[in-house]
């Protein structure tokens, strides 16, 4: 997948917003587990539970560093069937993630296509109707011209959709088929643009070494009640003590863009650094994530030191805009 097609980033962002695009995600990985012991498995090595769910569902989750609770990979879990799951992570920690779970890697057997979209849905349904029919963080076979896909209601734009793992073989006619429904593709560029105004952690930025899900003010994701999971000793003592940071959202004045890596002051003091900051191209102002102070509340106006120029911004609550 390319930063961006010919039709540029704020092309495709708008697209995704107004209308439907296509991500090409074959780069992120896909472990799969089988057999009886997958699930019991899963559940210990992971912070959600999957007991919340059932086969047929997707689930998101966080795999911890056993000695400090850092988000070693935040993943999506299809249950495909049964005793079937594959298991999402991001690309570069497919091999961290099968040291920690087991499982087969089969990331280079299949692509994965994402489409994205109030209208993606509909396009969708002109030429594949089954996968047009698996509902928000569903798992189904759908097959596509006697060939089977898996497909879920998954995404990382803050917009309806689904994503449709098939084989290598097939992809490039998928493809095609998608493009020629009227869904038009998008690069890496807007997939970052899209998930920041949707408030959605990227693992390197809000997720990663040194950054539990309570920092990163997803304890949502951790289910304390399943008893004992994969680094839940060293998670439970950060939750105790309390966090030394939180992540909040920053709306800043104008068009100009805070970048990752700025410090963010208040009353002229450093209190965090921006982890993830552009253009919002539907807010049209920029918007920030950062890591501050957890006494930083809502509300809050705090400047952001952008090379050494001045830029006003608030706290505000996140998601920046409403997911659909």
């Amino acid at each position: 997948m390319p930063l961006q097609y010919p039709q540029g980033t704020l092309a495709e962002h708008l697209a995704c917003r107004t209308d439907a695009v296509v991500f090409d995600v074959s780069h992120l990985g896909t472990v799969r587990l089988e057999g009886s012991q997958a699930f019991s498995q899963l559940q210990f090595a992971f912070t959600n539970d999957l007991k919340k769910i059932a086969p047929g569902r997707a689930q998101y989750t966080h795999l911890l560093d056993t000695h400090d609770a850092s988000v070693l990979d935040d993943i999506i879990v299809w249950w495909v069937s049964e005793e079937v799951f594959d298991v999402m992570p991001n690309a570069s920690n497919t091999d961290q993630v099968i040291a920690a779970i087991g499982g087969q890697d089969i990331t280079s057997s299949r692509a994965v296509l994402a489409i994205q979209g109030p209208a993606a849905l509909a396009r969708i349904s002109t030429f594949f109707p089954a996968a047009s029919k698996v509902g928000k963080f569903k798992v189904a076979k759908c097959d596509w011209n006697g060939i089977e896909c898996t497909v879920a209601g998954t995404g990382y734009t803050g917009e309806q959709g689904i994503e449709i793992a098939i084989p290598n073989a097939h992809a490039s006619a998928l493809w095609a088929a998608i493009l020629q429904s009227g869904v038009q593709p998008a690069g890496l560029g807007a997939r970052d643009t899209l998930r920041l105004e949707a408030g959605l952690a990227l693992h390197g930025h809000e997720l990663g070494a040194s950054i539990s899900s309570l920092q990163a003010n997803l304890e949502w994701v951790v289910s304390w009640s399943k008893g004992e999971f994969r680094g839940s000793a060293a998670l439970a003592a950060e939750k105790d003590r309390g966090v030394s940071r939180i992540l909040r959202g920053i709306a800043t004045q104008g068009r100009r863009p805070p970048r990752a890596e700025c410090a963010v002051l208040m009353n002229d003091e450093i209190i965090g650094r921006v982890t993830s900051g552009n253009y919002s191209p539907i807010l049209e102002h920029g918007i920030a994530l950062a890591f501050v102070h957890p006494t930083t509340a809502v509300g809050d106006f705090v400047t952001i030191d952008v090379r050494g120029t001045p830029l006003s911004g608030q706290i505000v609550n996140l998601p920046f805009i409403q997911k659909k």
